[in-house]
């Protein structure tokens, strides 16, 4: 036979609490993640602003975390659009696609070399190349240099 236990039930502050102290979260994200646990009397908005006024949610430091644990792997283009996802300013995208720019050629090489051994041979194998450095969010530009020219200039 089975004991009922009966767990307090945990108030939107304390759960709201519980997500940040595991991960930087944005504004939106967080917003969304506690909607389908306020109720009626809960005023969600105005517990996340008391949250940002103590420095306790920060959209700064939530695009700062996602930068750092994305420029290695992915393009500006996927990070801004990620960050754009969950709600970040365009001011603060504009800071973070530029903090990514000057590594951008070396990130989208190391990346391209790890998954590819050779240059492309074929017209059919630079798209495909090209394909997958525009998947990680790479610009044309910066594929361009990685794969060394356009398909035209493969015969």
């Amino acid at each position: 036979m089975k004991k009922a236990t009966n767990k307090p039930t945990t108030s939107l502050r304390e759960r709201a609490l519980a997500y940040l102290a595991r991960r930087e979260y944005s504004y939106q994200e967080l917003l969304h993640k506690l909607s389908p646990h306020a109720g009626e009397e809960d005023n969600l908005p105005a517990l996340l602003e008391d949250f940002k006024k103590r420095g306790w949610l920060s959209d700064t430091r939530y695009t700062e975390q996602i930068v750092h644990a994305r420029k290695g792997r992915y393009g500006s283009l996927r990070v801004a659009h990620e960050l754009r996802q969950h709600g970040i300013s365009d001011e603060l995208i504009g800071k973070a696609v530029a903090e990514m720019a000057p590594n951008e050629l070396e990130a989208a090489t190391a990346v391209y070399r790890k998954k590819f051994p050779q240059p492309p041979q074929s017209r059919e194998e630079w798209a495909k190349q090209a394909r997958f450095l525009q998947g990680r969010g790479f610009g044309f530009e910066v594929i361009r240099q990685v794969l060394r020219g356009s398909p035209e200039d493969i015969e």
